[in-house]
């Protein structure tokens, strides 16, 4: 079921009301059967998947607090963690290390094989297999009590809002909240709601107008030249935050009508001074996932700095790895790994010759590296990738010309153009004013005149410039 459809928004109210509704300790029954059917209407037989590996990490959690050798808890978390990502591999990666077996032994030769898996990937099985390792981990690590009540515990995992895109929640944050008590709270509902308004914008205005762009161009790379090129790479980076972030703001929000609180996953990215701040601030919930339980095990920082960069180029590679089964994916992480190394090491430079930047133009550099990665992420090989990079001022001209030929290649006229940049404009004066306050309590305390024209501003807009048909979140991916 997905946010952006008429499914959802029955479903939604439905359990709203039914949630409270319903006596306190009762309503985790109805997140768990409601994650279920959520989840369900993709594909009902996937459910045994998630079931599963449910399963395994609560009784991996039971086990480690019965264990009382260290021995034992680092067998049991073993076992948890081979299986989890056993099953993550049969369903993502298999065909991908065939393919890449295969590329290996015709360089030998040989021929290779023809096994391969027919298995659809499960959405949104990176998220919840990586939330309930973490759990496990957790758990060994003393940090928090293994949980006994099994309902519960699968709610946890299957909590609909973030269930196939996260943000991938903590069990310290998450689990707790799951069990507790709840009072309906009318502002952080009506919250809730706004940030969903937003989300929606951000995903079925922004995200879904400039893809369809980004489509033409990635569909038809030689056809394509100069401006028009910049532009898909520009569109595209815009694309992929509005459509992961949207996605994100609606969980969040959705969460809120329950009276629960998820991590939130962005912090105007495209505002950050280095690549090191951007993923401070990009995907949070993964970033801070792989810092904890790969990047710090292997000995972080606390080491010298070639091992750190080591560290830093696993833990990359790894995290380009997890988004998907192809090499543009390892080389997108690979690439973030090589800034982040090559940061380090300017880091440790002498004060008297480091270059001193502007903050402005540490912002435009960082989104022009994060930008200029995002193609290799969107495209369907290294080399395409690079195609879209290289030679995009060949037929350059004079900048006018240059410019208006990139715009109208797309299908832009100067109305496409304007609302472009008014979608953008509006973006970015969210992001920029979120880097200090909050934007929606700061609307909430305007005049109810100017309050209200904001958000049926917001509504009408979705209504109006959203795209007929929107697609999917490139996160369902994942």
């Amino acid at each position: 079921m997905l946010f952006n459809s008429w499914q959802y928004a029955v479903f939604l109210p439905i359990v709203f009301g039914l949630y409270w509704l319903l006596p306190g300790k009762y309503r985790w029954m109805l997140i768990l059967g409601a994650s279920y059917f959520f989840y369900g209407c993709w594909n009902a037989k996937y459910l045994a998947l998630i079931i599963f590996i449910t399963i395994v990490a609560y009784t991996g959690g039971i086990l480690l607090d019965r264990m009382e050798t260290d021995r034992q808890r680092k067998c049991v978390v073993a076992f948890v963690i081979t299986v989890s990502l056993g099953l993550l591999f049969v369903f993502k990666y298999f065909n991908f290390a065939i393919d890449s077996i295969n590329a290996l032994i015709r360089l030998m030769g040989k021929e290779g094989t023809n096994i391969m898996s027919n298995l659809l990937l499960p959405v949104g099985i990176s998220f919840y297999t990586f939330q309930s390792i973490g759990y496990v981990i957790d758990v060994y690590r003393n940090d928090i009590e293994a949980e006994k009540h099994l309902g519960k515990f699968a709610a946890f995992v299957a909590f609909f809002p973030q269930l196939v895109a996260g943000p991938i929640e903590r069990t310290s944050n998450l689990l707790p909240q799951i069990k507790g008590e709840h009072v309906f709270n009318y502002d952080k509902a009506t919250y809730g709601l706004k940030l969903m308004a937003w989300g929606f914008f951000k995903k079925v205005v922004i995200a879904d107008t400039l893809g369809a762009y980004v489509d033409t161009t990635y569909e038809n790379l030689h056809v394509f030249a100069g401006f028009s090129k910049v532009l898909a790479i520009f569109f595209f980076a815009i694309q992929i935050y509005c459509d992961f972030s949207g996605y994100t703001d609606i969980a969040r929000g959705t969460a809120k009508l329950f009276d629960i609180d998820l991590m939130e996953n962005f912090k105007s990215p495209y505002f950050a001074t280095s690549i090191k701040d951007f993923w401070r601030r990009w995907h949070i919930s993964l970033s801070s996932w792989f810092r904890d339980y790969v990047y710090i095990p292997l000995g972080g920082s606390r080491c010298s700095t070639v091992k750190t960069m080591r560290n830093l180029m696993i833990t990359f590679l790894t995290s380009g790895l997890w988004h998907g089964a192809a090499w543009t994916f390892v080389a997108w992480g690979g690439g973030h790994g090589l800034l982040q190394v090559a940061e380090t090491g300017l880091s440790k430079a002498p004060v008297g010759k480091k270059i001193q930047i502007s903050d402005r133009l540490k912002v435009i550099f960082t989104f022009i590296l994060v930008s200029l990665l995002w193609t290799v992420f969107r495209a369907d090989s290294v080399k395409d990738a690079a195609y879209i990079c290289l030679l995009n001022f060949r037929d350059f001209d004079n900048p006018v010309s240059w410019v208006s030929r990139g715009f109208s290649n797309l299908g832009m006229g100067p109305k496409e153009i304007l609302r472009a940049a008014g979608m953008l404009t509006l973006l970015f004066a969210y992001d920029y004013i979120s880097l200090k306050k909050d934007v929606i309590r700061l609307i909430g305390r305007l005049k109810p005149v100017l309050r209200w024209c904001i958000y049926f501003g917001i509504v009408i807009l979705i209504f109006f410039w959203a795209p007929s048909d929107s697609a999917e979140f490139i996160y369902f991916d994942f």
